[in-house]
């Protein structure tokens, strides 16, 4: 097999291409996002700048179904930055004002799964097999579905079953003059080891009696990777 040396003789024998140099280095072809979007079937393991991000971007899906993730020098567990997941809400029946904490119904329909063996869900719960800095943001609309007593539910992010992170606590509902509604928020950035479960729970703090998630993708969860 012919092999191709740029300012060396001696190529490496495992490759086809060597190029040496102490004064210059190697350009990729330079695409924004739309227009590395234009490549016609891209072949796995293509390489490209994006200009964009300013990162290099390779290929880790197939030619019919691209997957563009990033090559960061930073650390080895960057390979999917960027890609993330995003789910609606469908419960509207579940009693989520419960006196032990319940995962939250919050995995209903989903939005998008950049990449389902990153993103694995499980009931109301989802598996990140990469290690990594993630950012999640989940956003809880509540109806008080009892005619008495006020409430007071709140939301916590678990790994693996342990509270991580801030508490959303501004869930009171009044319950006077048609106060009926409430929404729960959280905002964090977290770090994951592989394989961890990560869930959003919710818990009374306030009265009991029922409470539900308000109406079908009123409430929703996103994660994404972001190291």
């Amino acid at each position: 097999m012919a092999q191709v040396g740029i300012g060396t003789v001696t190529v490496d024998h495992s490759s086809i291409l060597e190029s040496a140099s102490t004064t210059q280095g190697v350009l990729f072809p330079q695409l924004s996002t739309v227009e590395r979007g234009t490549i016609s079937m891209p072949a796995n393991g293509l390489i490209i700048y994006n200009t964009d991000s300013n990162t290099l971007n390779i290929n880790s899906g197939t030619s019919a179904v691209p997957v563009w993730d990033v090559i960061n020098s930073e650390t080895a567990n960057c390979s999917k930055v960027g890609q993330s997941l995003k789910y609606n809400s469908s419960d509207t029946s579940s009693n989520i004002n419960t006196t032990i904490a319940i995962d939250a119904p919050i995995f209903g329909t989903e939005e998008w799964n950049d990449n389902t063996s990153l993103f694995i869900v499980s009931g109301n719960t989802v598996q990140v097999t990469e290690t990594g800095r993630y950012k999640i943001v989940v956003n809880l609309s509540i109806l008080s579905t009892s005619t008495t007593s006020r409430k007071a539910p709140e939301i916590y992010l678990t790994v693996n079953g342990t509270q991580v992170g801030t508490f959303g606590s501004t869930g009171y509902i009044r319950r006077n003059s048609g106060h009926e509604e409430t929404s729960l928020h959280i905002n964090e950035v977290i770090d994951i080891t592989a394989n961890d479960v990560v869930a959003v729970q919710i818990i009374r703090s306030g009265s009991n009696n029922t409470a539900t998630l308000r109406s079908t993708g009123s409430s929703n969860f996103y994660i994404e990777k972001r190291s």
